[in-house]
């Protein structure tokens, strides 16, 4: 066996045995201060029962969820011209042909190198 893979071995059989002790120290540690006994009688369950759920009330006060300022309203409509002004939008055809017309009026190389 190598030196390395004995420094290796020696490694991990540490790492194992922290890792168990690790796992043992939680397991106590999960199991509480003193003797846990299971009680043996039945938990029964009982539904909450609200029998003044779906009676007759009155209603309550009216609440505002504005803010408390003043009051104002407005009429009529504004057409969508007045709020959002109109943006031109180039087409992505006419983009295309100027890419293409740069692209064949650019320099072209003279000589072309190929090294094999």
């Amino acid at each position: 066996m190598t030196k390395i893979a004995a420094i290796k071995n020696t490694v991990m059989k540490a790492g194992l045995f922290t890792f168990c002790l690790l796992g043992a120290s939680a397991a106590f540690g999960q199991y509480g201060s003193g003797v846990a006994v299971l009680n043996s009688q039945p938990a029964i369950f009982e539904a909450p029962s609200h029998p003044e759920h779906a009676s007759i009330q009155p209603m309550a006060r009216p609440q505002s969820l504005l803010e408390q300022s003043g009051y104002s309203y407005a009429q009529g409509e504004r057409p969508l011209w007045e709020v959002a002004p109109a943006e031109h939008v180039t087409p992505l055809g006419d983009i295309a042909r100027e890419l293409r017309k740069e692209h064949a009026e650019a320099k072209k190389a003279t000589i072309c190198w190929a090294n094999q």
